[in-house]
């Protein structure tokens, strides 16, 4: 088996037709990552390679530095990406955040529409133990995905099925050098800790392979649930504007894991949330729904009527929310029309529902209007589109993903 051609493979697939066009590496000079650098130069490809330095450890600098000099002895191009941490919050959370923020930003300053990262079999295991003590369900258990795509930029894993040992084999007969992050044998980090126990593991026959091929099945699991969530949605969902209907019979005769699903894509679609509800909040949210009564949830809102639920976005989440009338609102709404220059969007609020004498006439709940996004010069409102005010300018609303994107448009 050639370790070189099959990652070339997975390139190529993973590429797809965007297979001869710029390709990102994330390299930090550790081995999983420079072994996918030297990996891809010798299948034939010449990424763009970046390595984030997150100025915790004084080595970092110099590390970046022998990475750069790697990549220049290879004839490719390479950048430093810097960040500081504010001292507050989940380091490590903080961390990855900054570090997936920092790469997206620089693939598309450089036209790189996708980016790999040297994740290994390894890293698989680690994941699952570290979200099971976490308490997470068949979503959280599921192995990392090859290939998401975020903020517009598609980062890949070419590596997951590749054992660390083996991508260390692979240099070493190669004699070529690597850098080894001394935190990784720090046992503060929740990290270093699972993997000291998938090697403990290995003693017993349930080690990294073995929990990866698991982590692989739950990822099965959660894909069939995903496609009976998306059923669901197409049979009883539907987008109204930014909002989500539901029928509520429908939903009370679900099975309770797909009915939970069903909800948490909702609340995570409306709230452009990148994680959904889970644990109590979400129980308590689910009996409130099937028992006909109001209740809010991660910044939404629900009512009932005539058999249905709506989820609406809350006030409260986004009233202080205000950004110029070019860039997204809350994650979702954008709008156009003639000339924007100094105007912002925020949301409707009472006061500016009190300036849109037809709102009556729009169709659209109240609390809904309310939590809409509204174009402003200051105090002034300049449009309303929900509310049916102020003509020339269209809202728009990027539409749900995940099983939600089955469920239909009112309008």
């Amino acid at each position: 088996m050639s370790l070189t051609r099959d990652v070339a493979d997975i390139f190529r697939r993973g590429l797809g037709p965007a297979a001869k066009e710029a390709l990102g590496l994330a390299v930090s000079g550790g081995g999983d990552s420079l072994a996918l650098l030297y990996l891809a130069v010798e299948a034939g490809l010449r990424p763009r390679v970046a390595t984030v330095d997150h100025g915790l450890r004084p080595e970092a600098a110099a590390e970046a530095a022998m990475v750069a000099g790697i990549c220049a002895d290879l004839g490719v191009a390479h950048d430093t990406l810097t960040w500081s941490w504010g001292g507050t919050g989940n380091l490590q959370d903080a961390a990855r955040r900054a570090r997936t923020g920092l790469l997206s930003d620089w693939a598309k300053g450089h036209g790189i529409g996708c980016v790999a990262l040297g994740h290994t079999r390894d890293d698989v295991a680690e994941t699952f133990l570290m979200r099971l003590a976490r308490d997470a369900g068949v979503d959280g258990l599921a192995a990392m995905a090859a290939r998401r795509e975020i903020a517009g930029v598609v980062f890949l894993r070419p590596l997951l099925g590749v054992a660390r040992a083996e991508l260390r084999r692979w240099l070493l007969d190669r004699g070529l050098p690597w850098v080894e992050d001394p935190s990784n044998e720090d046992a503060r980090f929740d990290r270093v800790r699972a993997r000291r126990a998938v090697q403990a593991m290995a003693e017993v026959g349930a080690g990294a392979d073995q929990i990866a091929a698991l982590a692989g099945r739950m990822a099965d699991v959660r894909a069939a649930l995903e496609a009976v969530t998306a059923d669901a949605a197409a049979r009883m969902a539907r987008i109204d504007g930014g909002d989500v209907i539901l029928e509520t019979a429908g939903l009370a005769a679900l099975p309770a894991e797909i009915r939970r699903r069903l909800l948490r894509a909702a609340v995570m679609w409306i709230a452009s949330a990148e994680y959904g509800p889970r644990g109590a909040e979400m129980e308590r949210f689910i009996a409130a729904a099937l028992a006909g009564r109001p209740a809010t949830l991660a910044g939404c809102r629900s009512s009932h009527a005539r058999g249905r639920m709506r989820l609406t976005r809350e006030l409260r989440a986004v009233a202080a929310l205000e950004v110029p009338a070019g860039e997204a609102w809350d994650g979702r709404w954008r709008i156009s029309g003639p000339d924007s220059k100094g105007l912002t969007l925020r949301a409707l609020g009472e006061a500016g529902l009190g300036l849109c004498p037809d709102w009556r006439s729009a169709a659209v709940p109240r609390a809904s209007l309310l939590a809409s996004p509204a174009l402003w010069q200051g105090e002034r409102l300049v449009a309303a589109p929900l509310a049916g005010f102020g003509g020339g300018w269209v809202l728009s609303c990027a539409g749900p993903t995940g099983p939600l994107s089955a469920a239909p448009l009112s309008h």
